[in-house]
C-alpha cells in the first residue's frame, strides 16, 4: 500500500466559524483556560507587547528553524483575513523573528495577530500601530531566510501543541488554544463562569457575601475541618 507525503506547506485548512471566534473573544483568557480544563494556556514567557493588546481566531502554525523567517513569509503570503500566525520558533531569542514590516503587512492583509515562541523587533513601532503581537521577548538582530520549515503542521509553541485551525484567543494575561471541537460547550461554560464570576465581585463589593460558599465544604474534604465544623 502506497502513501502519500503530505507537503511540508498546506495551504487550506478547517477554520472555525467566525460567529464562534466572536463570541470567545468576548471572554477573558482566565474564564476560557479555567472552563477548558485549566489546560491550553501558553507558557506566560509569551506575552503581548502592551498589555491592551487582544486577539481571537484561528491558527495558522508556522514551524521554523531557529533565527529563520522564510517559513513567516510564506505563511503570511496563504493566511486569510482574520487568521492568527502561530510560530514555532523554538523558544530561541538570538534574534528577531519578525518586525515592524512584517507586521505592517499582517494588519494590511486583515491577519487578526501573531504568537512567536521567540524574539520580535520593532517593538515601540509595533505598539504604536496597536497590532496584537505576542513573543518571549525582542532583540534588535534580524534573522535569515534561507532554511525550510513547515505551514499548517502541528507545532508545539509555549509548552502547548497547536493544531493549524485551533481557536486562539489572548489578551494580558497571555494566549490560550482550544481545540475547535471543543469550542460550543467552552463558550457555554465561559457564560456561566463568567456569570458566577460577576454575582461573586458583586457580593464582595456590596459586602453582602465576603467569603465563598464553597470553602467550609472544602476544608472539611481536605481533612482541615471536621464534619460540621466552620471556620
Amino acid at each position: 500500500m502506497s502513501h502519500t507525503t503530505p507537503p511540508d506547506v498546506i495551504r487550506e485548512i478547517e477554520r472555525i466559524d467566525s460567529e464562534l471566534v466572536a463570541r470567545a473573544a468576548q471572554y477573558p483568557s482566565s474564564i476560557l483556560a479555567d472552563v477548558a480544563g485549566r489546560r491550553g494556556a501558553l507558557s506566560s514567557r509569551i506575552a503581548p507587547l502592551a498589555p491592551t493588546m487582544r486577539l481571537a481566531g484561528p491558527a495558522v502554525t508556522v514551524e521554523v528553524r531557529p533565527g529563520d523567517n522564510l517559513m513567516i513569509h510564506a505563511a503570511i503570503a496563504i493566511a486569510r483575513p482574520g487568521d492568527v500566525l502561530v510560530i514555532d520558533g523554538k523558544g530561541d531569542e538570538s534574534c528577531a523573528l519578525m518586525g515592524e514590516i512584517m507586521v505592517s503587512q499582517c494588519m494590511a492583509m486583515g491577519i487578526a495577530g501573531i504568537v512567536v515562541y521567540g524574539a520580535v523587533r520593532d517593538t515601540e513601532a509595533i505598539r504604536a500601530l496597536g497590532f496584537p503581537l505576542y513573543a518571549t521577548g525582542a532583540n534588535p538582530n534580524g534573522p535569515n531566510k534561507l532554511a525550510p520549515g513547515r505551514i499548517n503542521w502541528p507545532v508545539s509553541v509555549g509548552g502547548v501543541t497547536v493544531q493549524p485551525g485551533d481557536l486562539v484567543v489572548a489578551d494580558a494575561d497571555g494566549v490560550v488554544i482550544v481545540e475547535p471541537a471543543k469550542v460550543p460547550a467552552v463558550l457555554e461554560l465561559a457564560r456561566k463562569k463568567l456569570d458566577n464570576e460577576t454575582t461573586r465581585l458583586q457580593g464582595i463589593r456590596s459586602g453582602a457575601q465576603l467569603r465563598p460558599t464553597w470553602l467550609d465544604g472544602a476544608l472539611r474534604k481536605a481533612g482541615v475541618l471536621a464534619e460540621g465544623e466552620t471556620l
